[in-house]
């Protein structure tokens, strides 16, 4: 006689992927009414009003996905998600859907390619990492309606993490047609640029990142005879445009399919940020790690560190502060100005900041992990975007 296998005491059977999704709708229900009810009313007006912009226009799609991403990925005081901290008030959560909900803070924003239609789950291919995801909907089949074999969703999805190789649709998706490929592409190559952390979540990609990099830093250097430049805003545009073109016309050269017609494409055309333009002069550092980086008025600083006479200087010790506080700064031109200006960096630091006996030898790490935190939390990511094979098919068709 068979007996049924029961499974260690203590531990409960892990849960069929259908009752997951049926249950899923609900627990997402709930942290949406959470995070919209009057514990996070002040903190989310504001990211919705930024997301809204100077129009103060979302639609229902960008609105659902600034919930969603709030619900999901926004860091409160204490460092917890409001995801988080809805999973601390729900004591009746079975394991499998404590630990399927904390696996939402994974999400994948990306923009796909329906693979296939498999049943009650899409295979969708994404553009930005190049790799695919068996996706379904808490909805049900109602949730894919609309999706065909060839078409394009951009949208957000997390793991069901107790069904390894499960995604679930997160928010809402936007669909595009398969004769959109053209305009979905240079959405996605976009994002890409702008977001690279989006590729990187390939270990392929990333490797071919920090490799193409390398690769990119030996050419600049190659091309000006260092990696650092500090040049007026006009010139330094046009020199960061002199490099692209140079790297263009080489690749076209190297070129099987080599068309010594073809024009320099406009949309590799640099423009310097607008916060650059007027400023005194430009820093252009391509770094190992960090990639091309530009800093305003990088000669000031310079000037700064070559003279602490300068430290008297209202302006001079303004642009230091304004280093250091800027979250947007990484401490590279500060490592950078410490290791070409030894002798005169701690007299500098110690004048501007008001460190008596600080030595950049004793203090200084410490001192750049304290001011810099977010930076030191985070993974380095290569400093240039690499595009899969389908994503610069899908670009050259449309600009062909």
């Amino acid at each position: 006689m068979d007996h049924p296998v029961r499974p260690p005491a203590g531990r409960q059977p892990r849960p069929q992927l259908g009752d997951l999704l049926e249950r899923s709708a609900e627990l997402k229900r709930g942290l949406v009414d959470y995070v919209q009810g009057p514990r996070f009313e002040r903190q989310l007006t504001a990211a919705l009003l930024e997301a809204a912009g100077d129009d103060l226009v979302l639609d229902e799609t960008r609105f659902i996905g600034i919930v969603d991403h709030f619900a999901l990925q926004h860091r409160l005081r204490d460092g917890r998600t409001p995801l988080q901290r809805y999973v601390a008030t729900c004591p009746d959560l079975s394991e499998a859907e404590r630990e399927m909900m904390l696996g939402w803070q994974d999400v994948v924003e990306g923009v796909f390619e329906i693979r296939a239609k498999d049943g009650d789950a899409l295979v969708l291919l994404n553009l930005l990492d190049d790799l695919e995801y068996r996706t379904y909907s808490n909805a049900g089949r109602v949730g894919l309606r609309g999706t065909v074999k060839g078409g394009f969703v951009v949208g957000r999805i997390v793991p069901i993490v107790p069904c390894p190789g499960t995604w679930l649709i997160s928010g809402s998706l936007a669909f595009f047609r398969k004769s959109d490929g053209p305009e979905v592409a240079e959405i996605a190559l976009r994002a890409a640029v702008e977001h690279p952390a989006l590729v990187f979540r390939n270990p392929d990609k990333l490797a071919q990142g920090w490799e193409q990099m390398r690769r990119e830093r030996e050419a600049f250097m190659a091309y000006f005879g260092t990696d650092q430049l500090v040049l007026p805003p006009a010139e330094a545009q046009n020199s960061v445009n002199a490099f692209t073109r140079h790297r263009w016309e080489s690749a076209r050269t190297q070129s099987d399919r080599h068309d010594p017609a073809e024009p320099f494409p406009q949309h590799l055309s640099f423009t310097l940020p607008e916060d650059l333009a007027d400023a005194d002069t430009v820093g252009i550092v391509y770094d190992q790690v960090e990639g091309m980086n530009f800093y305003r008025d990088y000669g000031l600083l310079d000037a700064l560190f070559t003279d602490p006479a300068l430290a008297t200087s209202r302006r001079h010790a303004s642009l230091l502060r304004s280093y250091m506080r800027d979250s947007s700064i990484t401490p590279l031109p500060i490592q950078r100005m410490a290791a070409a200006h030894p002798d005169t960096v701690d007299a500098v630091i110690g004048k501007v900041l008001r460190k008596p006996g600080f030595t950049w030898a004793e203090h200084g790490e410490a001192w750049l992990r304290e001011c810099k935190a977010d930076f030191y939390q985070r993974e380095p990511l290569p400093g240039v975007s690499v595009v899969g094979d389908r994503l610069a098919e899908l670009v050259a068709t449309g600009r062909r």
